[in-house]
């Protein structure tokens, strides 16, 4: 049976339009690093480079590789870890710094990540296959919730958070924090943006 992670994984990435605890443990991501703002092109080759990896690995039942213990699954969304450069007092975009990653199935080891980037070579430039990793990540206590609307509206989650922090005995441990795009952008008007946000956390 195919693996939906809109329905096994709900409660990681499809939480309410209310601030939620919760404990995330160690997950295999494909990742690759960038900085600047994310309008500019360079961001967009960046998110080829994790989708065309992704999809290399999810097909290479198809190309007659079948990994150890491989399952057909949904192709898990892009998600990224935002923070700013050091020194930065307010949003600037072009001083913003960026984790991006899509999420891979257990079975994914670094040799079939290889093989997925020695797939891609005629679609992913040799600069952006050189920053791609295989990652496992933990990301420990966390607060989220469901973000409507555009990205530049954000601060107003962010604001209902930080006083769920205050009224619970949490403490927000940096201003960086993560996103998960449930939508894509180039699909869906600004309004009807679906995101997750999530930020480290620990009590008082």
């Amino acid at each position: 049976m195919k693996y939906e992670w809109r329905k096994h994984d709900k409660k990681i990435y499809l939480p309410k339009e209310n601030p939620e605890i919760i404990e995330l443990g160690p997950v295999k991501y494909i990742t690759i690093c960038g900085k600047g703002n994310p309008n500019a092109p360079a961001f967009s080759e960046l998110v080829t480079a994790l989708y065309a990896t992704a999809y290399a690995i999810k097909m290479l039942p198809k190309k007659g590789i079948t990994p150890d213990g491989y399952y057909d699954y949904t192709a898990f969304p892009l998600e990224g870890f935002w923070s700013l450069e050091k020194g930065s007092l307010v949003l600037d975009k072009e001083k913003l710094i960026y984790k991006l990653m899509i999420r891979q199935p257990d079975f994914v080891t670094p040799e079939l990540f290889e093989i997925a980037k020695e797939a891609i070579i005629k679609k992913v430039s040799a600069e952006h296959r050189d920053k791609l990793e295989l990652e496992e990540i933990t990301e420990g206590l966390n607060l989220q919730m469901l973000h409507l609307g555009s990205y530049d509206d954000e601060p107003a989650s962010f604001a209902k958070m930080e006083a769920f922090c205050e009224a619970n005995n949490l403490e927000r441990l940096s201003k960086a924090h993560k996103e998960i795009y449930l939508t894509d952008a180039s699909k869906v008007s600004p309004e009807k943006l679906k995101t997750t946000l999530r930020f480290r956390i620990k009590y008082k």
